[in-house]
């Protein structure tokens, strides 16, 4: 049975992780008979946007205590996280990932991506154990892992960022997965595409199929 950790943002698409997203992975993974542990920073949020009107809210929240909600309670502290413990590692979107586990959202090209994060990314590859991303997380790995190929849907701001820093950024279309056989990179657009959650669906689905195959 295999084991894969899943890293969080927070919980909503607009300041943490699409939940969508999030929880398509969760039961994607179980579906195929893998289990998995969440984990999350614990730290503030960038931001809390109101998710009814789209607009910030004056308030602080936590990236761990808000990962909570998606978890069920199951979250630990991603310092916690070792790739010595697990057989892979997921990553599913949401603006949270461009604002919390790095800095895309407000710094553009510029960005930098949170120490632990790299750590993470960095343990996973050098031990040559799957990677996987959705929507916008491939950018931490752009950031982080030189030279991988990826997909950020079709042709966008952040996948022309992505390849001044050295990655190959293939163009995907709904329910596609992007897979770097020689790193053992995982990528799907989701919500990159103007899709709808059945797309999600089939693209998230492709892709742990292909992680476990």
């Amino acid at each position: 049975m295999k084991n894969f950790a899943v890293v969080l943002a927070g919980a909503g698409k607009l300041d943490g992780n699409d939940l969508h997203e999030a929880v398509l992975l969760l039961a994607e993974l179980s579906k195929n008979g893998a289990v998995y542990q969440c984990f999350a920073p614990n730290m503030l949020q960038h931001e809390v946007v109101n998710h009814y009107n789209s607009q910030p809210q004056y308030e602080q929240r936590n990236v761990l205590y808000e990962a909570a909600r998606i978890a069920r309670g199951d979250v630990r502290p991603l310092e916690e996280l070792k790739a010595s413990d697990f057989d892979g590692v997921c990553f599913p979107g949401g603006y949270g990932v461009a604002k919390n586990l790095c800095t895309f959202a407000f710094a553009g090209e510029n960005y930098t991506v949170l120490p632990d994060v790299e750590r993470v990314l960095r343990e996973f590859y050098d031990a040559k154990k799957p990677i996987a991303a959705l929507c916008i997380a491939p950018v931490l790995l752009a950031k982080v892992l030189l030279g991988v190929q990826i997909t950020l849907g079709g042709a966008c701001e952040a996948g022309v960022i992505a390849a001044k820093l050295g990655a190959s950024v293939q163009e995907k279309t709904e329910g596609e997965v992007c897979v770097d056989e020689k790193h053992l990179i995982y990528t799907t657009p989701c919500y990159m595409l103007d899709s709808n959650i059945a797309g999600v669906a089939r693209g998230i689905e492709a892709l742990v199929k292909a992680m476990l195959c």
